[in-house]
């Protein structure tokens, strides 16, 4: 990619934007030390994806779901816990509250998206509507949600004089969104899908179409367009994580593209990623096939009195804080009877209260949770 030229600074006036150069065309790669990484990625992935036929994936999914939006939310300075996403409104302090309606939308927003693609395909009304949930009545709520925008934006600076970063001209953006469509869906290039998914971050993070919420938006694109072209089975890989614990070098490997026509350096940086996280998310895994059979093997060892906990425990694989009407919900039963069982629960250390109240407590699957932290 020596060859490759990432665009130019445009003179508006009192200011100069970047036009990125237009990525629907032919693209020759060099970089031996790059393929290499990319072959690496791939199998990486690879054995991610077979998650997916041997594991009940839906049935963890949320907590993948709910890592990817706190860690992404994360970057963009929003400070929630995993294990607030799974609090209910109420349950919420007030200072908390903004920052769990974000991360809140991150996963509506996700989802929504996952769905969208069975009738849409990677395309700019796809990527409209994930925006809008995104932003539906949070903090950047009147900044157009689901709408590009009409106006110029920059990145960093207290002004546009001394922005980090200005993103091209308002009267481009149709012919670059329409450019970044073309290129992710037209089947005739002959890029590998890393490479490409790689290539449309960079673009939408330079584009940076929206007023708000762009950096969300251009993380859940990775995953979306995985799952799209169906290289994973269901949305289970997630770089927000990555990117966030590496915030300095993902930002800097962007901007590099733009000012050194680095392309390869970036795309070294993303497969990185591809190939941390997905061995992760595979150790990840492994760990909870554990961590059932650990647990489900401490109830059998109780006896008769573990099968209204089994049906406990199981429930919070999907959500791992529960108060005592959801366990009257889930076993059925009186509330004097989901008391005994929150007891054995607590007794044998799988749940632990976690708000020190008499009243209005709240139970967390703490080991299972923590698989996700670490």
């Amino acid at each position: 990619m020596k060859s490759f030229k990432s665009g130019v600074q445009i003179n508006q006036g009192y200011y100069k934007s970047f036009q990125p150069n237009e990525i629907f065309r032919d693209w020759l790669f060099d970089d031996m030390s790059m393929l290499n990484l990319l072959s690496k990625a791939d199998r990486s992935l690879g054995r991610l994806d077979m998650y997916s036929e041997y594991v009940d994936i839906e049935h963890f999914i949320k907590m993948h779901i709910a890592k990817e939006a706190t860690q992404s939310s994360k970057i963009e300075g929003t400070q929630t816990n995993i294990e607030d996403v799974f609090l209910s409104k109420e349950d919420v302090t007030s200072e908390k509250r903004n920052d769990w309606e974000e991360v809140q939308n991150y996963i509506s927003a996700m989802n929504e998206a996952v769905l969208l693609l069975h009738s849409l395909p990677f395309s700019s009304r796809l990527i409209r509507q994930t925006h809008k949930i995104l932003l539906q009545g949070v903090r950047g709520a009147g900044k157009l949600p689901g709408e590009y925008r009409s106006s110029q934006n920059w990145i960093g600076g207290a002004s546009i004089n001394d922005a980090t970063f200005v993103p091209p001209n308002q009267d481009s953006l149709s012919a670059l969104m329409s450019d970044l469509e073309k290129f992710a869906n037209d089947e005739l290039l002959s890029i590998p899908d890393l490479i490409k998914i790689a290539i449309i971050h960079y673009q939408f993070e330079t584009i940076h179409p929206f007023l708000d919420g762009n950096g969300r938006v251009g993380r859940l694109l990775i995953t979306l367009y995985l799952v799209d072209k169906g290289i994973l089975k269901k949305p289970i890989l997630y770089l927000s994580d990555y990117f966030e614990r590496n915030r300095s070098l993902y930002y800097d490997n962007l901007m590099r593209v733009r000012t050194h026509n680095d392309i390869n350096q970036w795309l070294k940086f993303f497969l990185n990623g591809v190939i941390e996280t997905s061995k992760k998310g595979v150790t990840t895994f492994d760990a909870i096939m554990q961590l059932e059979k650990m647990t489900e093997q401490k109830l059998k060892d109780t006896g008769v009195r573990s099968l209204d906990a089994m049906k406990v425990v199981k429930a919070m694989y999907n959500k791992p804080i529960i108060n005592i009407q959801d366990v009257v919900n889930i076993i059925e039963k009186s509330t004097n009877t989901a008391y005994k069982t929150i007891s054995l629960l607590e007794d044998l250390k799988i749940l632990k209260e976690i708000t020190g109240a008499q009243r209005g407590k709240l139970y967390l699957f703490e080991d299972y949770v923590q698989l996700f932290e670490n």
